[in-house]
Order: structure tokens, then C-alpha cells, then sequence
């Protein structure tokens, strides 16, 4: 027969707990992320390392060879939430094994080889796993008397075959919401009363074997019923080939609280299946559920059920999973009063291929239907039913992993089912066709889920859909009409598809849940959430989402409560350098991405330091400076073009007189008679200037053809206006063609300091060099002139003159073209 592997499916469903208890903050449990994870499942440890990090929350040693635990094997992890040990040949734990570990709140220690069940001083523990173990007794400890938050346990030894009224007193306070209880065996004595100590228990999972003790079965079930047990799931109820020839279910007849009984993993006879039913029809059970179970014909008739005289108030019949022990269709026989009254029934994983006309579309109250999981296509599910007259009550129908293919078709079909709201067609071979797909308008909910039907399903879709499930389809975009083709759409689940970007324009009002997670999507843009004014989740993990300023909005402005599965499942997939790495943990800085604010703060900066500048800029003549680089730029580019002519050119003067206005009569009566009188050709601006010229142009032309530049230093020469352009172009002569052409005379004494700062340069020059000062002394002015008249002088005028040419020909040709001048 089929088995179930329970124990792994009771840790998954821990771990569902686990899970669902962290995306929901108000359940108090464990929330986790990835580095907080530690899973060394099945890595041949012995003991649990002690090199684990502090802040571990979740831990997975299963699958080793630990014997124990005992005080400091977990002293250091004061923040576990979660701890498995299974399948580890686990034998004993010390009572303060846990004594640092207050925060655990699920233990699984179930498949191992304990010989008592522990002490637990966990204050916090919600679920427990205890089962397969080794203990003789079912006789719980204390201390579990303490264990106030704890809500899910497992418990079951195949050692343990007595159940005794005291085992369970000490939870007799705990208000306990399910219990799994048993190892698969049969028990040898239960003392009635013993299940009744647990108070409210809302579900059971009985894991005990009965074929000769049903007397056990009935008291159990009794007890049950009286502490308020609604739900009961009874796993491996009877033996295979067990012959019952009694009737086990005798006292549900009297039942009143239970409401919903499941058999699983069992062994039944078509002869037990009526005994069941004639006692489930009288009793208080409103959902009856059979999973993976073999059936047995060991009637002639098969399952034979005639009229009841009562009113029955079973709703829902369920079968998920059957192996028929004789490869035939079963044969069943029951009067349709029977089951008139169902609102849901479920044949899955049964083999069916033809839908049974003559019986379940007959039952006009079913709302739910799920023929999931069996060998349905489109002509055995609608063969020769009048589909007028079929379902006229449903409104859920579940055709998922089957063979249905045309869905032009099957919209056709759908059409005449007059209340239908959900379809499921998930795991199909779903095509779409030329034709055009026509569904009711009062169908709301579609599931199209891993059929391989790319971008054109959107246009086989109905505009009154309000959830629509399109995961693994194949799809690569999203529509950007998705509004307008889908206004009441509310739910859309995309995940497990090739989508590379959410479009910036999707306008969807409506949309309150959309499912993005496993596509291709590198980044949520602001634009494309501007359009989902009603979203209330997103889910978009598992996504490589790229670690740069395109995230930016998405990591630090976007409303994280809407995200389920945040921040787990959102990891850097580009660039490669941070793959892998949480997109929590990926630090964006504000500056960085935000255009707006960094003109906001370096527009502010470059306005200061442009106001310093300027300022500086004028405080320092920057003005005049500029304006004396333009004109000398002017000139050495007209320069230029007159090398050849400058090689022959010779001094004119011998030198160039620079004085200020108010100092001519010194400068007509004393210096240009003396000078001239020697034969000296001197350069004066007031006799000399060219009229008409630029009087910058004056000035550069004397200086350039003078052998020296004579300046009359006095205050009123500081003063002077042109003096100081004057200065300017001889000090650069000067300078560029590196000769000693400036001659300085102090008419009267001036303080270095008092000359211009332009001209910081010229200011070293005095200092480095020598000056003649005009003395007042008669007997001095001889030597003074002598002085003068020998610095003018030159052995051979036109040598020097042409030396000096080439030297600046060479270096600086600022000789003017007499074809050009300005007019002043």
C-alpha cells in the first residue's frame, strides 16, 4: 500500500509554522534572515561545534552522530529560536542543557534515542517535537507544567504501549491547539480519561494501530469529544489485511463536537467503509477526508449504502490519493439523498479519466469541486454531459494536474456553468488556440499556473477577472494596457517567469497583490509603483536584483510592510562583486543616487568658492591683471607673424623714459637735456608717440625698441595710471628675455613696500637690484649723471642692439607690426 512519511511531514509543517510565524510579527516567533541561519545538516559531527555565531536564530544539526547535549554545548546562542536535532542517535540531554536558550521557541528532538522524555525549562516554547524516540511511558515530566506558550506537540515511542490518567496532568493548565500523539503502533491499555486532561485541544493526529483493542479506539475517541476536539486525523488507523469483524465505529453516532475526521495511510475494506459511513451519517461530522489510502472490495457488491431515515450533516467528502487493492473501477451504490446535501467534494489522485455523469454532477448543492491530480482531458471531463443541467450550485472548480489542452474550449464549457467563480487549470497542457476565448462574466479567479503559453495569454483572458495566476507560463512582459484590459483585476501572481522589468506606465488602481518573485527583474522603479495606488503586497524576492543607484528608491523609500517575504529572499545579483550578498545589507548613501540633492548641496558649495574667488580676484587687481594678459596676447600673436622682420631690425633709442606727468619738469630740464646732450637717443612719450596709435601700443613699441627702460620713481609715479602699464610690459621684457634692460632713478626716497601689488615680481627686482637715487648734494649729481650716461653706453651699438633682437626673437618677438594700429 502507499505510505506517508509522517515524521517528515510533521517537521514541515514546524517549518511552516516556523515560517508563517515570522512573516506575521503579531504570532511572537521566530523571525530570521540568512546569516542568522546555521544549517550543518548531515555534516558528521559528533557534538554541536562551538564555534557557532552568537546571533544564530535558527540551527539545523540533524543527520549527525550527537549522543547528547548537555550545560555549554549552546551556552553561547542566547538568541536560538529554532533548534532541530533529529536523526541523530540522540540518547540524553542534561537538565540545564538549555539553561542559556530561554528564546527557543520550536525544538525538534524526534527520531532518536531517548529513554525519558527531558526537562524543558523553556518559558517560550511554542512547539515541541518528541516523537520516535525511545521512552517506556508517555508520563511527562513537571516541568512541563511551566511550558505556558506552548501550543503544538508531538509525543510517540513504539516502547510506550500503556497510556495512563496521570501521563498528561501536567499540561492539564496548557492550553495545547493541536497534539500528535503515537509511533504507529498499537497500544496495549489506555486508562480512560487520560486524553481528557488536556483542556481545548482544538486538533489530534492519533498515530496508533487498532485491530484488536477497539475497545482503546472508542474510549480515545470519547475523550476526545468531551475536552472539545473538533478535528481528528487518524494516520495507519487499522493494519493491512486486518479482519474486523466488529463495528470500530460504532460510538461517532453519539459524537457531538467532532467536525472533521480524516484516515490516512490506512488499510479499508469496502465493508468498513459502510460501517463508517452508516455511523458518520448520525453523528456530528461535517467533513469526512480519506488520504492515500487503499481501497479493498471485500464485498461482492462493493460499497453498498442504501436510504438513510435521518438527515445527515456531512458537507464535504474528500479523497486525495487511492490505490485500488483490485485493479477495477470501484463500485459504489448509494442513494443521492445521501449526498444531495454536499458542498464539496474532492477526487484527486484517484486515476479517473471520465467524469461520472450519473453522480457527481447530480449533487446540485456542490460549490467546490477538485478532480486535481487524475487523467481527465477535455472530452472525458465534459463528454456527454449536459452541461445546462450539471453544477448548478458551483463555484469552485479545481482541474489542476490533469490533461485539458484547448482553452478556447474549456472557456466555452465554463461559459454554461452558471455561478462558477474560481477555475483551476494549473499543470495542464494548456494551448491557446486561433480561436477566441469567451469566459462568463461572473468568473473571477483563474489559475493557468505552469502551462507553457508565453505573452499572448493576456489576450485569452477575460476583462472580469479579479485574480489571475500566471506563474511559469512562460510570460516576458507585462502588458502595458493591463488596466485597461483587466479594470477589476485585484490579485496577479507572475512568479517563475522571464519578466525583466515592471513597466513605468502600468497604471493597475485596482491591484492589491502582485507576485513578481523568481523573474529577471533587476530593480523596482518609483514610477512603476505610482500607478499601484491600492497595492498591498508585493512579492519580488529571489530576483537579481542589481546593488546600485537604480535600487535606490526600493531600499530606502519603499514601504518594506508590503513585502511577505522581505529581507530573506532579496539578494544583489550584479554587480558580480556583491552577488549573493542581502539587499538589506548593501549600503546606499543618500548623496550618492539623488541628483537633485547633490546639485542642492555642491550648487551652494561652488557659489561660495566662486565668491571667494571673485573677491580674492578683485582684491588683487584680477581685473587689471586680465586685461594686461589680453592685450600682451594680442601683441605676441601679431608678434608672430613678423619673425623673419624682427632679425634685422636695430634699437632705435637707447632708452625709454617712464615717468609720471607730474614729474616732466625734472625729467625736461634735467635728465633729457644731460642725456641727449652726450649724444644719447632717448624715447619720451610726450615728444615720441606715434599720434594716432593705441597709446598701449605706443608704450610696448618704445619699450620693445629701447636698449633700456629708464623709470623715474616717485610717488607721483605709484600713482600713475600708465605708469604702471608701463612697468607691467618692461618688467615682462625684462623677465622673458632674462637681460638687466630696467634702470631704476628714486627721485625721491619710497618704501618697497609702497609700489603696487600688482607687481610682485618688479617689487623683488628692487630689492635684488641696484637703483640710482637723485642726490640733493651738487658734488654728487656728477657722479650720478656719470653713472647714468655709463649704463646707456655701448662700445658697439649695433652689435649689442642685435644681440639683444635675437635674444628676443628667440624668447618673446613682441615687436608691433607697423601696419596695425589703434586710434586712440
Amino acid at each position: 500500500m502507499l505510505t506517508t512519511n509522517w515524521p517528515l511531514e510533521f517537521t514541515c509543517l514546524i517549518v511552516f509554522l516556523f515560517k508563517a510565524h515570522c512573516e506575521d510579527g503579531k504570532f511572537g516567533l521566530c523571525s530570521t534572515s540568512t546569516e542568522h541561519t546555521k544549517d550543518l545538516y548531515n555534516t558528521g559531527l559528533r557534538r554541536i561545534p562551538s564555534n557557532i555565531s552568537d546571533d544564530t536564530v535558527y540551527l539545523d544539526v540533524s543527520h549527525n552522530n550527537i549522543f547528547s547535549i548537555v550545560h555549554g554545548d549552546l551556552s553561547g546562542l542566547i538568541h536560538l529560536c529554532f533548534l532541530k536535532v533529529t536523526l541523530c542517535g540522540l540518547q540524553y540531554i542534561s537538565p540545564d542543557a538549555f539553561s542559556s536558550n530561554s528564546e527557543i521557541k520550536v525544538l525538534n528532538i524526534s527520531h532518536n534515542h531517548l529513554t525519558t522524555i527531558p526537562n524543558l525549562p523553556l518559558p517560550q516554547l511554542n512547539i515541541l517535537d518528541l516523537s520516535s524516540n525511545r521512552y517506556p511511558s508517555y508520563a511527562l515530566p513537571r516541568s512541563f507544567g511551566n511550558l505556558s506558550h506552548l501550543s503544538i506537540l508531538a509525543v510517540g515511542s513504539q516502547e510506550a504501549t500503556f497510556v495512563n490518567v496521570d501521563d498528561f496532568v501536567p499540561l492539564q493548565n496548557i492550553l495545547l491547539k493541536k497534539v500528535t500523539f503515537g509511533s504507529g503502533t498499537e497500544l496495549q491499555h489506555y486508562e480512560k480519561g487520560s486524553f481528557s486532561q488536556l483542556k481545548s485541544l482544538e486538533e489530534v493526529v492519533l498515530k496508533v494501530t487498532f485491530c484488536q483493542r477497539l475497545d482503546i479506539f472508542k474510549n480515545i475517541i470519547i475523550d476526545f469529544d468531551q475536552i472539545q476536539t473538533k478535528k481528528i486525523q487518524l494516520v495507519q488507523l487499522f493494519p493491512d489485511q486486518c479482519n474486523i469483524k466488529s463495528d470500530p465505529f460504532v460510538m461517532f453516532k453519539d459524537l457531538r463536537v467532532l467536525r472533521n475526521l480524516s484516515i490516512v495511510d490506512t488499510w479499508l475494506n469496502s465493508s468498513v467503509m459502510v460501517k463508517l459511513f452508516k455511523n458518520i451519517w448520525k453523528s456530528s461530522i461535517e467533513e469526512i477526508a480519506f488520504l492515500n489510502i487503499t481501497y479493498n472490495e471485500d464485498t461482492p457488491d462493493g460499497f453498498q449504502l442504501p436510504k438513510q431515515k435521518h438527515t445527515t450533516r456531512l458537507r464535504a467528502f474528500l479523497l486525495d490519493g487511492v490505490h485500488h487493492y483490485q485493479y477495477r473501477y470501484p463500485i459504489i451504490n448509494t442513494s443521492m439523498e445521501l449526498v444531495n446535501q454536499l458542498t464539496n467534494l474532492k477526487f484527486s489522485g484517484s486515476g479517473m479519466n471520465i467524469l461520472p455523469c450519473s453522480l457527481i454532477p447530480s449533487i446540485r448543492s456542490l460549490q467546490i469541486l477538485d478532480l486535481s491530480n487524475n487523467l481527465l482531458d477535455d472530452s472525458g471531463f465534459w463528454w456527454f454531459c449536459s452541461s445546462q443541467k450539471v453544477f448548478p450550485a458551483l463555484r469552485r472548480l479545481s482541474l489542476s494536474h490533469n490533461r485539458f489542452s484547448d482553452l478556447a474550449y474549456i472557456a466555452k464549457k465554463v461559459k454554461d456553468m452558471q455561478l462558477i467563480e474560481s477555475l483551476d487549470l494549473s499543470f495542464n497542457s494548456i494551448f491557446i488556440s486561433n480561436m477566441q476565448c469567451f469566459w462568463p462574466y461572473h468568473l473571477r479567479e483563474l489559475s493557468l499556473s505552469h502551462n507553457n503559453l508565453g505573452n499572448k495569454v493576456f489576450s485569452c483572458l477575460s476583462p472580469y477577472f479579479h485574480k489571475i495566476d500566471l506563474s511559469k507560463t512562460g510570460i516576458s512582459v507585462i502588458p502595458q494596457n493591463i488596466a485597461s484590459q483587466f479594470p477589476r483585476l485585484t490579485h496577479l501572481i507572475l512568479s517563475f517567469n522571464s519578466i525583466q522589468v515592471i513597466p513605468v506606465d502600468l497604471n493597475a488602481p485596482a491591484l492589491a497583490s502582485l507576485y513578481i518573485d523568481q523573474n529577471a527583474i533587476t530593480f523596482i522603479s518609483q514610477n512603476a509603483m505610482k500607478g499601484l495606488s491600492s497595492l498591498r503586497t508585493l512579492k519580488a524576492g529571489h530576483n537579481p536584483f542589481s546593488c546600485d543607484c537604480d535600487s535606490f528608491w526600493f531600499l530606502k523609500a519603499f514601504n518594506k510592510s508590503l513585502l511577505p517575504d522581505w529581507p530573506q529572499d532579496y539578494a544583489c545579483g550584479t554587480p558580480p562583486s556583491f552577488s549573493g550578498r542581502l539587499l538589506v545589507k548593501y549600503k546606499l548613501g543618500w548623496l550618492s543616487c539623488q541628483p537633485g540633492l547633490q546639485v542642492a548641496v555642491v550648487l551652494p558649495i561652488l557659489l561660495t568658492i566662486g565668491a571667494a574667488v571673485a573677491i580674492t580676484f578683485y582684491a588683487c587687481d584680477g581685473v587689471w591683471y586680465t586685461k594686461m594678459l589680453w592685450m600682451w596676447i594680442r601683441v605676441k600673436r601679431r608678434a608672430y607673424k613678423r619673425d623673419d622682420r624682427l632679425l634685422n631690425v636695430t634699437f632705435r633709442y637707447h632708452a625709454f623714459i617712464s615717468y609720471s606727468q607730474h614729474d616732466s619738469a625734472w625729467v625736461e630740464s634735467k635728465l633729457v637735456p644731460e642725456l641727449e646732450g652726450s649724444g644719447l637717443s632717448l624715447c619720451v612719450h610726450e615728444r615720441d608717440f606715434e599720434p594716432g596709435k593705441w597709446i598701449v601700443d605706443n608704450i610696448i613699441n618704445c619699450v620693445e625698441g629701447s636698449y633700456k627702460t629708464l623709470f623715474i620713481l616717485s610717488k607721483n609715479f605709484v600713482e600713475s595710471h600708465w605708469c604702471n602699464y608701463e612697468l607691467f610690459f618692461a618688467q615682462h621684457r625684462a623677465i622673458s628675455v632674462n637681460d638687466d634692460s630696467l634702470v631704476f632713478i628714486l627721485l625721491e626716497p619710497i618704501p618697497g613696500d609702497s609700489l603696487p601689488k600688482k607687481f610682485l615680481k618688479l617689487r623683488a627686482l628692487l630689492r635684488r637690484k641696484t637703483y640710482l637715487e637723485w642726490p640733493t648734494d651738487e658734488h654728487k649729481k656728477h657722479i650720478f649723471w656719470c653713472n647714468l650716461k655709463a649704463i646707456l653706453q655701448t662700445a658697439d651699438k649695433s652689435k649689442i642692439l642685435k644681440d639683444v633682437a635675437m635674444d628676443i626673437a628667440d624668447i618673446c618677438p613682441l615687436v608691433p607690426d607697423k601696419n596695425n594700429f589703434s586710434i586712440m
